[in-house]
Protein backbone atom coordinates (compact mmCIF):
# COMPACT_ATOMS: atom_id res chain seq x y z
CA UNK A 1 0.00 0.00 0.00
CA UNK A 2 1.42 3.54 -0.68
CA UNK A 3 0.62 5.73 1.69
CA UNK A 4 -0.51 9.60 1.15
CA UNK A 5 2.97 11.95 0.40
CA UNK A 6 1.53 13.52 4.04
CA UNK A 7 2.79 10.30 5.82
CA UNK A 8 5.71 11.60 5.64
CA UNK A 9 4.65 13.63 8.96
CA UNK A 10 5.82 17.39 7.19
CA UNK A 11 3.21 20.32 6.72
CA UNK A 12 5.60 21.68 4.43
CA UNK A 13 8.56 20.63 2.72
CA UNK A 14 10.73 22.90 4.63
CA UNK A 15 8.45 23.70 8.32
CA UNK A 16 8.13 21.67 11.00
CA UNK A 17 6.98 18.10 11.46
CA UNK A 18 3.52 17.79 12.76
CA UNK A 19 5.24 16.04 15.81
CA UNK A 20 7.32 18.75 16.36
CA UNK A 21 4.29 21.86 16.03
CA UNK A 22 2.64 19.76 18.72
CA UNK A 23 5.77 20.23 20.99
CA UNK A 24 6.16 24.11 19.84
CA UNK A 25 1.91 25.25 19.97
CA UNK A 26 0.70 22.75 22.89
CA UNK A 27 3.84 21.69 24.80
CA UNK A 28 3.04 18.04 24.44
CA UNK A 29 4.43 15.45 22.32
CA UNK A 30 1.79 12.50 21.89
CA UNK A 31 3.41 9.14 22.49
CA UNK A 32 4.51 6.99 19.85
CA UNK A 33 2.38 9.06 17.14
CA UNK A 34 3.53 8.18 13.86
CA UNK A 35 3.69 4.60 15.15
CA UNK A 36 0.10 4.63 16.12
CA UNK A 37 -0.71 5.99 12.80
CA UNK A 38 1.35 3.22 10.82
CA UNK A 39 -0.58 0.96 12.71
CA UNK A 40 -3.67 2.20 11.96
CA UNK A 41 -3.22 2.97 8.13
CA UNK A 42 -4.24 0.15 6.34
CA UNK A 43 -7.32 -0.10 7.73
CA UNK A 44 -8.25 3.71 6.98
CA UNK A 45 -6.67 3.72 3.35
CA UNK A 46 -8.44 0.07 2.81
CA UNK A 47 -11.10 1.97 0.39
CA UNK A 48 -9.38 4.66 -0.59
CA UNK A 49 -5.28 6.09 -0.25
CA UNK A 50 -6.67 9.53 1.61
CA UNK A 51 -8.84 7.83 3.44
CA UNK A 52 -12.50 8.33 2.04
CA UNK A 53 -14.95 6.69 3.23
CA UNK A 54 -13.57 5.71 6.57
CA UNK A 55 -14.35 6.53 10.52
CA UNK A 56 -11.37 7.10 12.82
CA UNK A 57 -12.19 6.95 16.39
CA UNK A 58 -10.18 8.74 19.15
CA UNK A 59 -11.34 7.46 22.65
CA UNK A 60 -9.19 9.30 24.86
CA UNK A 61 -8.81 12.38 22.41
CA UNK A 62 -7.00 14.17 25.19
CA UNK A 63 -5.61 17.53 23.73
CA UNK A 64 -6.13 15.81 20.34
CA UNK A 65 -2.50 15.10 18.98
CA UNK A 66 -2.75 11.72 17.87
CA UNK A 67 -5.44 13.09 15.85
CA UNK A 68 -3.88 15.58 14.74
CA UNK A 69 -1.54 13.25 13.11
CA UNK A 70 -4.75 11.32 11.79
CA UNK A 71 -6.48 14.38 10.67
CA UNK A 72 -3.68 15.73 8.38
CA UNK A 73 -2.50 12.54 6.59
CA UNK A 74 -5.72 10.94 5.87
CA UNK A 75 -7.92 14.63 4.36
CA UNK A 76 -10.99 12.18 3.89
CA UNK A 77 -11.22 10.40 6.85
CA UNK A 78 -14.10 11.09 8.80
CA UNK A 79 -13.54 11.57 12.68
CA UNK A 80 -14.96 10.88 16.17
CA UNK A 81 -13.22 11.98 19.10
CA UNK A 82 -14.14 10.87 23.08
CA UNK A 83 -13.10 11.99 26.04
CA UNK A 84 -15.06 12.08 29.19
CA UNK A 85 -12.82 15.22 30.03
CA UNK A 86 -14.77 18.34 29.21
CA UNK A 87 -11.50 21.19 29.46
CA UNK A 88 -9.50 17.94 27.38
CA UNK A 89 -12.19 18.28 25.09
CA UNK A 90 -12.10 22.46 24.76
CA UNK A 91 -8.52 22.16 23.96
CA UNK A 92 -8.92 19.71 21.12
CA UNK A 93 -11.96 21.78 19.68
CA UNK A 94 -9.34 24.70 19.08
CA UNK A 95 -6.48 22.78 18.33
CA UNK A 96 -8.89 21.05 15.64
CA UNK A 97 -10.71 23.45 14.60
CA UNK A 98 -9.09 23.49 11.30
CA UNK A 99 -10.47 20.23 10.34
CA UNK A 100 -13.98 21.77 10.65
CA UNK A 101 -17.33 19.51 10.66
CA UNK A 102 -14.48 16.28 9.52
CA UNK A 103 -14.70 15.87 13.26
CA UNK A 104 -17.48 14.76 16.06
CA UNK A 105 -16.90 15.60 19.01
CA UNK A 106 -18.46 13.86 22.08
CA UNK A 107 -18.50 13.92 25.88
CA UNK A 108 -18.46 10.69 26.82
CA UNK A 109 -16.41 7.78 28.66
CA UNK A 110 -14.55 5.40 25.63
CA UNK A 111 -16.64 2.60 27.26
CA UNK A 112 -19.67 4.10 25.88
CA UNK A 113 -18.20 3.88 21.73
CA UNK A 114 -20.77 2.36 20.76
CA UNK A 115 -23.14 5.55 21.83
CA UNK A 116 -20.85 7.52 20.64
CA UNK A 117 -20.76 6.20 16.83
CA UNK A 118 -24.90 6.50 17.40
CA UNK A 119 -24.79 10.00 17.93
CA UNK A 120 -22.08 10.54 14.68
CA UNK A 121 -24.32 8.55 12.73
CA UNK A 122 -22.38 5.76 11.78
CA UNK A 123 -22.71 1.92 12.64
CA UNK A 124 -19.00 1.06 12.61
CA UNK A 125 -15.70 2.40 12.68
CA UNK A 126 -12.59 1.46 10.58
CA UNK A 127 -9.83 2.46 13.24
CA UNK A 128 -9.62 3.03 16.26
CA UNK A 129 -6.95 4.57 19.10
CA UNK A 130 -6.93 3.82 22.85
CA UNK A 131 -4.36 5.79 24.70
CA UNK A 132 -4.97 5.27 28.68
CA UNK A 133 -4.08 6.67 32.13
CA UNK A 134 -3.68 10.26 32.65
CA UNK A 135 -2.53 12.60 29.98
CA UNK A 136 0.62 15.42 30.13
CA UNK A 137 -2.00 17.92 30.32
CA UNK A 138 -3.87 16.59 33.04
CA UNK A 139 -0.58 16.52 35.23
CA UNK A 140 0.06 20.11 34.25
CA UNK A 141 -3.16 21.22 35.63
CA UNK A 142 -1.92 21.87 39.10
CA UNK A 143 -6.15 22.40 40.39
CA UNK A 144 -7.00 18.94 38.97
CA UNK A 145 -4.96 16.85 41.98
CA UNK A 146 -3.20 14.80 39.85
CA UNK A 147 0.24 15.60 40.32
CA UNK A 148 1.99 15.01 43.52
CA UNK A 149 4.82 17.85 43.02
CA UNK A 150 2.34 20.46 43.55
CA UNK A 151 0.17 21.00 46.38
CA UNK A 152 -3.32 21.23 45.29
CA UNK A 153 -7.02 19.50 46.28
CA UNK A 154 -7.40 16.38 46.60
CA UNK A 155 -9.73 15.75 43.21
CA UNK A 156 -8.23 13.27 40.48
CA UNK A 157 -11.75 13.50 38.32
CA UNK A 158 -10.96 13.36 35.10
CA UNK A 159 -14.95 14.24 34.46
CA UNK A 160 -16.18 16.98 37.06
CA UNK A 161 -19.33 15.49 37.10
CA UNK A 162 -18.78 12.51 38.71
CA UNK A 163 -19.06 12.23 42.56
CA UNK A 164 -16.36 10.62 43.94
CA UNK A 165 -12.72 12.73 44.38
CA UNK A 166 -9.56 11.62 45.66
CA UNK A 167 -10.41 13.05 48.95
CA UNK A 168 -13.60 11.16 49.24
CA UNK A 169 -11.97 7.93 49.06
CA UNK A 170 -9.11 8.98 51.63
CA UNK A 171 -11.32 9.97 54.25
CA UNK A 172 -14.65 7.37 54.08
CA UNK A 173 -13.27 3.98 53.05
CA UNK A 174 -12.26 2.24 56.09
CA UNK A 175 -9.46 0.18 56.78
CA UNK A 176 -9.63 -2.85 54.60
CA UNK A 177 -11.30 -0.66 51.52
CA UNK A 178 -8.39 1.75 51.25
CA UNK A 179 -5.42 -0.91 51.33
CA UNK A 180 -6.98 -2.90 49.00
CA UNK A 181 -6.73 -0.14 46.81
CA UNK A 182 -3.34 1.23 47.17
CA UNK A 183 -2.47 -2.88 47.05
CA UNK A 184 -4.12 -3.43 43.89
CA UNK A 185 -4.34 -0.29 41.61
CA UNK A 186 -0.44 0.85 42.73
CA UNK A 187 1.19 -2.25 44.00
CA UNK A 188 2.12 -0.10 47.21
CA UNK A 189 3.87 -3.00 49.48
CA UNK A 190 3.49 -0.52 52.32
CA UNK A 191 -0.58 -0.04 51.68
CA UNK A 192 -1.60 -1.71 55.09
CA UNK A 193 0.85 0.72 56.86
CA UNK A 194 -0.31 4.04 54.88
CA UNK A 195 -4.15 3.34 55.02
CA UNK A 196 -3.61 2.96 59.08
CA UNK A 197 -1.66 5.90 59.01
CA UNK A 198 -4.55 7.97 56.90
CA UNK A 199 -7.15 6.68 59.24
CA UNK A 200 -5.26 7.99 62.08
CA UNK A 201 -4.62 11.31 60.74
CA UNK A 202 -8.59 11.66 59.37
CA UNK A 203 -9.63 11.98 62.59
CA UNK A 204 -7.86 15.22 63.11
CA UNK A 205 -8.73 16.87 60.33
CA UNK A 206 -9.84 15.49 57.05
CA UNK A 207 -7.69 14.90 53.71
CA UNK A 208 -8.45 18.47 51.48
CA UNK A 209 -5.38 19.00 49.48
CA UNK A 210 -1.71 16.84 48.20
CA UNK A 211 0.70 18.45 50.26
CA UNK A 212 -0.50 16.65 53.39
CA UNK A 213 -0.78 12.98 51.79
CA UNK A 214 2.43 13.82 50.35
CA UNK A 215 4.24 14.12 53.36
CA UNK A 216 2.45 11.67 55.41
CA UNK A 217 3.95 9.00 52.38
CA UNK A 218 7.43 10.33 53.29
CA UNK A 219 6.52 8.87 56.73
CA UNK A 220 5.08 6.05 56.32
CA UNK A 221 7.44 4.36 53.53
CA UNK A 222 10.26 3.31 54.86
CA UNK A 223 13.87 5.44 53.84
CA UNK A 224 15.61 3.03 52.08
CA UNK A 225 12.48 2.46 49.46
CA UNK A 226 12.38 5.94 49.22
CA UNK A 227 15.92 6.36 47.92
CA UNK A 228 15.27 3.61 45.39
CA UNK A 229 11.89 3.10 44.44
CA UNK A 230 11.12 6.49 42.89
CA UNK A 231 8.61 9.06 44.45
CA UNK A 232 6.92 7.96 47.74
CA UNK A 233 3.95 9.29 46.24
CA UNK A 234 3.86 7.98 42.75
CA UNK A 235 1.95 4.64 43.48
CA UNK A 236 -0.55 5.88 45.85
CA UNK A 237 -1.22 8.94 43.55
CA UNK A 238 -1.49 6.28 40.64
CA UNK A 239 -4.37 3.94 42.75
CA UNK A 240 -6.48 6.80 43.86
CA UNK A 241 -7.15 8.05 40.18
CA UNK A 242 -7.46 4.82 39.05
CA UNK A 243 -10.41 3.89 42.03
CA UNK A 244 -11.88 7.24 41.94
CA UNK A 245 -12.14 7.23 37.71
CA UNK A 246 -12.72 3.67 37.80
CA UNK A 247 -10.16 2.82 34.94
CA UNK A 248 -9.87 -0.53 35.05
CA UNK A 249 -13.69 -0.90 35.04
CA UNK A 250 -13.93 1.39 32.16
CA UNK A 251 -11.17 -0.52 30.22
CA UNK A 252 -13.06 -3.97 30.78
CA UNK A 253 -16.00 -2.95 29.33
CA UNK A 254 -14.74 -0.66 26.58
CA UNK A 255 -12.53 -3.37 24.77
CA UNK A 256 -15.33 -5.57 24.21
CA UNK A 257 -17.58 -3.13 23.17
CA UNK A 258 -15.07 -1.54 20.96
CA UNK A 259 -13.96 -4.64 19.44
CA UNK A 260 -17.99 -5.48 18.43
CA UNK A 261 -18.01 -2.11 16.75
CA UNK A 262 -15.31 -2.26 14.50
CA UNK A 263 -15.89 -3.42 10.92
CA UNK A 264 -13.98 -6.38 9.40
CA UNK A 265 -10.88 -4.84 8.06
CA UNK A 266 -10.71 -2.40 10.35
CA UNK A 267 -7.98 -1.97 13.31
CA UNK A 268 -8.17 -0.91 16.66
CA UNK A 269 -4.47 -0.29 18.64
CA UNK A 270 -4.06 0.19 22.66
CA UNK A 271 -1.71 2.45 24.60
CA UNK A 272 -1.25 1.55 28.04
CA UNK A 273 1.30 2.67 31.44
CA UNK A 274 0.92 0.44 33.48
CA UNK A 275 0.82 -3.16 33.95
CA UNK A 276 -2.45 -3.54 35.19
CA UNK A 277 -3.76 -2.16 31.98
CA UNK A 278 -1.19 -3.81 29.85
CA UNK A 279 -2.91 -6.85 31.17
CA UNK A 280 -6.59 -6.43 30.30
CA UNK A 281 -5.50 -5.21 26.77
CA UNK A 282 -3.37 -8.69 26.51
CA UNK A 283 -6.03 -10.76 28.04
CA UNK A 284 -9.12 -9.69 25.90
CA UNK A 285 -7.15 -9.31 22.50
CA UNK A 286 -5.96 -13.22 23.28
CA UNK A 287 -8.90 -14.63 24.01
CA UNK A 288 -10.39 -12.60 20.93
CA UNK A 289 -7.76 -13.76 18.63
CA UNK A 290 -7.67 -17.58 19.41
CA UNK A 291 -9.60 -20.33 17.85
CA UNK A 292 -12.11 -22.36 20.28
CA UNK A 293 -12.10 -25.15 18.28
CA UNK A 294 -10.95 -28.35 20.66
CA UNK A 295 -7.23 -28.88 20.44
CA UNK A 296 -6.30 -31.36 18.28
CA UNK A 297 -8.56 -30.83 15.17
CA UNK A 298 -7.25 -30.39 11.84
CA UNK A 299 -9.46 -27.34 11.18
CA UNK A 300 -11.40 -24.89 13.23
CA UNK A 301 -15.26 -26.08 13.57
CA UNK A 302 -17.86 -23.81 12.16
CA UNK A 303 -18.69 -20.62 14.14
CA UNK A 304 -15.18 -21.04 16.03
CA UNK A 305 -12.23 -19.38 14.02
CA UNK A 306 -11.37 -16.14 15.37
CA UNK A 307 -12.50 -12.88 14.23
CA UNK A 308 -9.61 -11.22 15.22
CA UNK A 309 -5.84 -11.37 14.32
CA UNK A 310 -3.12 -9.57 16.40
CA UNK A 311 -0.78 -7.14 14.30
CA UNK A 312 1.85 -6.80 17.01
CA UNK A 313 4.12 -9.27 18.67
CA UNK A 314 3.82 -8.92 22.42
CA UNK A 315 3.13 -5.48 23.69
CA UNK A 316 5.75 -2.62 21.28
CA UNK A 317 7.46 -0.42 23.54
CA UNK A 318 8.66 3.21 22.20
CA UNK A 319 12.21 3.06 20.35
CA UNK A 320 15.37 4.64 22.33
CA UNK A 321 15.29 7.68 20.63
CA UNK A 322 12.23 8.97 21.32
CA UNK A 323 12.37 8.47 25.34
CA UNK A 324 15.02 10.56 25.06
CA UNK A 325 13.39 13.75 23.69
CA UNK A 326 9.73 12.32 24.88
CA UNK A 327 10.34 10.33 28.63
CA UNK A 328 6.69 9.78 29.07
CA UNK A 329 6.54 7.31 26.54
CA UNK A 330 9.67 4.83 28.79
CA UNK A 331 6.49 3.37 29.99
CA UNK A 332 4.32 2.34 27.06
CA UNK A 333 2.76 -0.55 25.54
CA UNK A 334 1.17 -1.30 22.48
CA UNK A 335 -1.23 -3.57 21.59
CA UNK A 336 -3.41 -3.43 18.15
CA UNK A 337 -5.83 -6.52 16.58
CA UNK A 338 -7.45 -6.59 13.15
CA UNK A 339 -10.78 -7.76 12.41
CA UNK A 340 -10.49 -10.09 10.10
CA UNK A 341 -14.59 -11.84 10.38
CA UNK A 342 -17.88 -11.40 11.13
CA UNK A 343 -19.72 -14.54 12.84
CA UNK A 344 -22.54 -12.86 12.80
CA UNK A 345 -22.82 -12.37 9.27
Amino acid sequence: MTLPTSFCFQTHAKGPSIVEHAENVFGHVPVMAERMTELLAPAITRHDELGTGAVYVDGTLGAGGHTELIARTFPGVSIIGIDRDENALALAKDRLSPFGTRITFVHLRYDDIAEALRLAGVPTYDAGLFDLGVSSMQLDQADRGFAYSVDAPLDMRMNADDPLTAADVLNTYSHGELARVLSEYGDERFAGKIASAVLRERETEPFTTSARLVELLYRSIPAATRRTGGHPAKRTFQALRIEVNGELTSLRAALPAALESLAVGGRLAVMSYQSLEDRIVKREFTTRTTSTTPPGLPVDLPGTAPEFRLLTRGAERAPEAEIELNPRSASVRVRAVERIARRNQ
